[in-house]
Parts: structure tokens; sequence; C-alpha cells
């Protein structure tokens, strides 16, 4: 089983509008309210590909009660923890091609509740193979929160995937503990190491073999429209993609993170792992809903992609 984290869930509310007015009324004639946050999405499309995958992460209020309605009648296996805040919401208005987006900070977790839930967490990895962990600390937690739960998974001789940014990814990479899988983009990349990143090859060798990875199994490096880039142990590959035609690129990269669970869960080799990872994260991005992919197409696009050993 997969065990997807979504530490700072949302209900994700979406505006469309032909046009935004600044400083007066917008009457917004079509709405949609989802469980948002990106480890539900990552939950989502492990779900619609048949895969066996339990959603946990904080949970509060009356918006947490629409998002475990949401998980229930799309018949997602959950076990959130509840807290004393409030779920937040999270606002795309979607206008003229672009997209101004609101998000609420959300709810403050208390010591207590920090603790108490890694006890749930504990009683959860009895039943997990795979841990996905994506998204945002909310307030309250401490930057080295994801660092405690990579530790206790590693206890528990479990794999684990990260996928975040920020102090939080930073506080992992320089702990003793280290995740089995990053994902990070090159922008992320190249923040995280100071420098400039390009999609040359001896470029992305150099960056992912830096000391500040020491201990990770697998990076893999999303390059867009390129591919991607990865290095499992001291083996390194190119993953090279088809054209497509985009019509939503956001939520791929929780799409191509489930891909890479499937992948562990089913112990595939590198070349299978790294088609399956980029093919839903194409499949994310023909699909106008975020987070959703038409499993109907994923053969025929698995076998157009190429990795090969660089």
């Amino acid at each position: 089983m997969i065990l997807t984290l979504t530490l700072n869930p949302s209900v994700d509310i979406s505006y469309p509008l032909e046009q935004f007015y600044l400083d007066t009324v917008n009457r917004v004639k079509k709405t949609s309210k989802t469980a948002g946050g990106k480890g539900l999405n990552v939950t989502r499309v492990l779900s619609e590909f048949g895969e066996n995958v339990l959603a946990s992460g904080f949970l509060g209020g009356a918006l947490g009660q629409f998002i475990e309605e949401q998980l229930t009648d799309a018949q997602i296996e959950q076990s959130f923890f509840k807290i004393k805040g409030e779920t937040r919401n999270c606002i795309a208005i979607l206008h003229e091609g672009q997209q101004t987006e609101i998000l609420e900070q959300g709810p403050t977790i208390d010591k207590e509740e920090a603790e108490s839930y890694k006890a749930h967490l504990l009683e959860l990895f009895k039943r997990a193979n795979v841990i996905a962990m994506s998204g945002s600390l909310p307030k309250g937690l401490n930057t080295n929160y994801y660092a405690d739960i990579v530790k206790l998974a590693n206890e528990q001789g479990l794999p684990t995937i990260l996928d975040s940014s920020g102090q939080s990814l930073m506080d992992v990479l320089l702990s003793e503990n280290k995740p089995s899988v990053i994902k990070p983009n090159i922008d992320e990349l190249s923040q995280l190491l100071h420098t400039t990143v390009t999609t040359d090859i001896d470029s992305l060798k150099e960056a992912v073999t830096q000391p500040i990875f020491k201990g990770i199994e697998r990076i893999i490096v999303s390059l867009g429209g390129e591919g991607a880039f990865a290095k499992h142990h001291q083996t390194f590959y190119k993953v090279n993609i088809p054209k497509i035609e985009v019509v939503n690129p956001v939520g791929s990269g929780d799409s191509t993170v489930a891909g890479i669970a499937s992948g562990l869960v089913h112990q595939q080799s590198d070349e299978d792992l790294l088609k399956k990872a980029n093919a839903f994260g194409m499949l994310n991005a023909m699909e106008h809903q975020t987070g959703h992919i038409n499993v109907d197409k994923f053969k025929e696009l698995f076998k157009q992609i190429e990795v090969i050993e660089v």
C-alpha cells in the first residue's frame, strides 16, 4: 500500500472569469471546489490507476469535513488526524489566460498535535509499503518535521518520496536521515545549490552528485518539455519524451510523484519506473482537471518514452 501525506491540505476553489476587474464586483457563473493539496493530487492519480492508496495528514473544521466527504465519494481510503484549527481555502481566479492565486496560510498545529500525529503515523506505517510526502508544512510545525517523519520511516525500513521545497527540504537534506527519492525541477535544483544548473548532461551530473545529496538513493529532476534526468545510486539516466498538447500543467509534478510511488511499490526496473513517472506527469498535463490522468492513454504514451543511460 502507498501512504500519501498532505500535511497542509486545502479546499481548492476555482473562479473562471472572462475578465477580472479590480476594485469592483466580479460575478462567477461556475465554481468548482475540490479536495486540494499536492499530496491529495498524488492520491487521486494513484487511485485512478488502481493502486491501493491511503491518504493522511491534518484536517480540521467544516472544510476538513468537506475534504473527507470528497475522498469518501471518490472511494479513497483515508486516515487523517483531526486538529482544533480549520483547514484552509486556496482560491484560483482563472482570467484572460492567466491564473491569479489567493492562498490562505492555514491552521496552526500545536505541539501536542504534532507529536500525536507521529504516533498516528507509526500505526499507519504498519500497513504501508511506500510513503509519499508532498507540499508545504502548516504553521506550528518545525521546519525539520519532514526530517522527523523520514527518520521514523527509515527505522521501519520504508522507502520515502519527498516532494517539498524551501527550508523543510533543506532540513531533510542536512539531516542524517535521508529520503529514498526527491524530485526537484531544474529551477529548484538551482536554488538548492545557489548556482545555475542547465539541461546539459554534465551540468546535471555535477549538480546531483554534490555532497548535500549524499545518501539519497534516487534523484529525479524534471526538465519540463525536455523530459527528465535521474540518478539511481551511481547510474545516470536521461528521459526523452514525445511532444504533447499541454492543456493544464498544474499538478503534473504531483502526478509524477504518483508514478514514482507506483514504480517503487511494484519494484519496477529503473527504466519502467522513469517511464511510468513521466507518463503520469504528461497525462496530467493533457487534461483540464488538476491531479487527473486518462488511464486509457497510459500504455500508448508509456511506449513512446525513451530512457537512456548517460
